[in-house]
């Protein structure tokens, strides 16, 4: 069961709909029981860190007993930043401390947001990458993640290196949008919901 978190602060339509051209029918809900039971769990979102930050609070136990339990866990452009310690977009402001790091704002050499397709670098190997290195995916986004451990998987050439997807374990996550990525990004849907644990 792939379970989608309704925290306020996703596009659950945009993400429902790349698993269910995947053939995979997400549930996407609030409930503290379903997310305990699901196999595989998605954190999307959109907006500022910390409304997200916010309102994901209820949801921070089940978040973290979900990854503990080695289950996969997917988080997709702003549910990348959550998984770090800080964002500068909102000092003081906690994330969910899973990747040690911050988030920072894009280099001011280049228009802010980064927003279109741009090809990814791979770094390393990576469970949900494999074959994708080079391919086309949409970004838009005003921050990036800047991880302390060596966790990224790929890159993306936006004035300069940014960090474009991370993995660790059970627990992956992408910068920019997989379901608005074509047959790419479904490919990414497919490779995540094929992990086994």
């Amino acid at each position: 069961m792939v379970t989608v978190i309704d925290y306020g602060s996703g596009n659950l339509k945009s993400i429902s709909n790349g698993f269910l051209k995947i053939g995979v029918k997400p549930k996407i809900t609030n409930n503290i029981e379903e997310i305990a039971n699901a196999k595989y769990l998605v954190l999307p979102g959109v907006g500022a860190f910390a409304s997200a930050m916010k309102n994901i609070e209820y949801f921070k136990d089940i978040i973290f007993e979900h990854i503990e339990s080695n289950k996969p866990f997917l988080g997709v452009c702003l549910g990348l930043q959550l998984l770090f310690n800080y964002s500068d977009e909102n000092l003081g402001i906690e994330g969910l401390n899973i990747f040690k790091g911050n988030v920072k704002k894009l280099p001011n050499t280049e228009k802010i947001p980064h927003m279109g397709w741009n090809n990814l670098k791979l770094t390393k190997n990576s469970k949900i990458l494999e074959g994708l290195d080079g391919k086309y995916f949409y970004f838009i986004h005003s921050f990036h993640g800047v991880p302390k451990d060596d966790i990224i998987t790929s890159t993306v050439k936006y004035g300069t290196d940014l960090t474009a997807s991370v993995e660790e374990n059970n627990v992956f996550a992408t910068q920019f949008h997989p379901e608005k990525s074509g047959n790419f990004g479904l490919k990414i849907l497919k490779n995540f919901v094929s992990i086994k644990n």
